[in-house]
């Protein structure tokens, strides 16, 4: 198996691409490894220096603290998502007992969800992260930046010059989208 590295726009980041599925149950963010009972999981978190990791449907984004060098831990990665793979198995994650709740929303905020994952998120996804709706009142959206965008330099200018641009293009009553 060859497992891709991209750089994302956080030099903190980097996105693998093991040329698998990786989660079936859509983006997941995981920064501790006592929150999962899976090996790979585990074992990638419990690398010195790695704080959390994002899953996607083909992808995993590794977020490392400032002072490690991404040539000191890559290569680890790399091994236990190869050893992983090797054992046979098809996926890393799945959890068929969650699902989005839509029931209780209100006509704007399907709107805001519709635009985040069909504008927004793929874009997003391309630098290694997600976006995530977690609420919309007076006026403010606010989201959830996963992956390489939490805490990405760039981040505040993409929520600010892309997300929210886009979200009060389409949707007049939108005046401000706040990270949370």
């Amino acid at each position: 198996m060859f497992v891709q590295t991209l750089n994302t726009p956080n030099p903190n980041s980097l996105k693998f691409l093991p040329g698998e599925k990786v989660s079936l149950s859509g983006p997941l963010e995981i920064t501790d490894k006592n929150q999962t009972t899976n090996e790979l999981i585990r074992n990638i978190l419990s690398v010195n220096g790695v704080n959390g990791i994002f899953l996607s449907d083909d992808f995993l984004t590794v977020n490392k603290d400032q002072e490690k060098n991404w040539e000191d831990i890559k290569h680890i990665i790399i091994s236990f998502i190869n050893e992983y793979y090797s054992n046979g198995k098809k996926f890393i994650y799945e959890n068929k007992s969650e699902k989005d709740n839509q029931e209780n929303l209100d006509e704007i905020e399907i709107k805001i969800i519709k635009i985040l994952e069909t504008k927004i998120r793929p874009a997003v996804a391309r630098d290694g992260g997600d976006i995530k709706f977690k609420e919309y009142k007076d006026g403010k959206v606010k989201v959830e930046m996963q992956g390489s965008c939490s805490g990405c330099p760039s981040s505040t200018l993409t929520l600010k010059r892309g997300v929210e641009n886009l979200l009060k293009h389409y949707i007049p009553e939108v005046t401000e989208v706040i990270p949370v």
